[in-house]
């Protein structure tokens, strides 16, 4: 046997509604001074390495290990990165690679780079 519950309360409005139109309005607007703000910041200074290494290891795509396009004073290697220390990145290969010589580091895309 249910329990008949009381009625809800709903007071009647006898005006007609018109904030609809003023929220819509107001959002467009919000639209276009974000745009033109986005516009006058379309320079982005480009990111250090440290910065670069901390998305890396804060990224989703992290969990254990990390497959990434080094690029050194001396060339380009594609390398699987486990960790970090002060002053070496960490391979998969037990090697360590200087943080002080790499100039560039990214995840390695799907495609062969």
């Amino acid at each position: 046997m249910e329990k008949k519950l009381p009625g809800i309360y709903a007071n009647k409005i006898n005006k007609p509604i018109t904030n609809n139109e003023k929220v819509a309005y107001g959002y467009k607007e919000k639209e276009q001074v974000e745009k033109k703000e986005d516009s006058k910041r379309s320079f982005q200074p480009e990111k250090n390495i440290n910065q670069k290494l901390r998305e890396i290891f804060a990224s989703p795509r992290y969990v254990y290990k990390a497959d990434v396009k080094i690029v050194t004073k001396n060339g380009n290697i594609v390398k699987k990165i486990i960790g970090q220390n002060n002053t070496h990145l960490i391979t998969m290969d037990n090697e360590l690679i200087p943080i002080g010589e790499i100039t560039d580091i990214s995840f390695v895309t799907d495609e062969k780079s």
